[in-house]
């Protein structure tokens, strides 16, 4: 069983910054495929970002490329989410999975652990 913790949200002003951790706890993720997602008031869940095991494999939503990066330290059991040039709409609860294989996905039902999730929040 894995148990993911996610910490780093908050509240900060459009145009700013965040980064995001997720610690895992239970057993190594060194083996699993990791992503985040977010749920914002009255939407589904949405995928974010996710990281193959090794991090040498990384996919984004068209909508936070190239502002926000993936990547994981697989001895540290924790994966990141950097977060730049942040957008009201980017307002949302961000939360951590882990699937059960090496490789990520963009679907939210594969993924087989989940975090509590931490609340982003943007101001205009």
């Amino acid at each position: 069983q894995v148990q993911l913790v996610e910490s780093g949200g908050g509240l900060v002003q459009a145009g700013g910054s965040l980064r995001l951790s997720c610690a895992a706890s239970g057993r190594t993720i060194s083996g699993n495929g990791m992503g985040w997602f977010r749920q914002a008031p009255g939407k589904e869940r949405e995928f974010v970002a996710a990281i193959s095991r090794s991090g040498s494999s990384t996919y984004y939503a068209d909508s936070v490329k190239g502002r926000f990066t993936i990547s994981r330290d697989n001895a540290k059991n924790t994966v990141y989410l950097e977060m730049n040039s942040l957008k009201p709409e980017d307002t949302a609860i961000y939360y951590c999975a882990a699937r059960r294989t090496p490789m990520w996905t963009t679907s939210a039902a594969q993924y087989d652990y989940w975090g509590q999730g931490t609340q982003v929040t943007v101001s205009s």
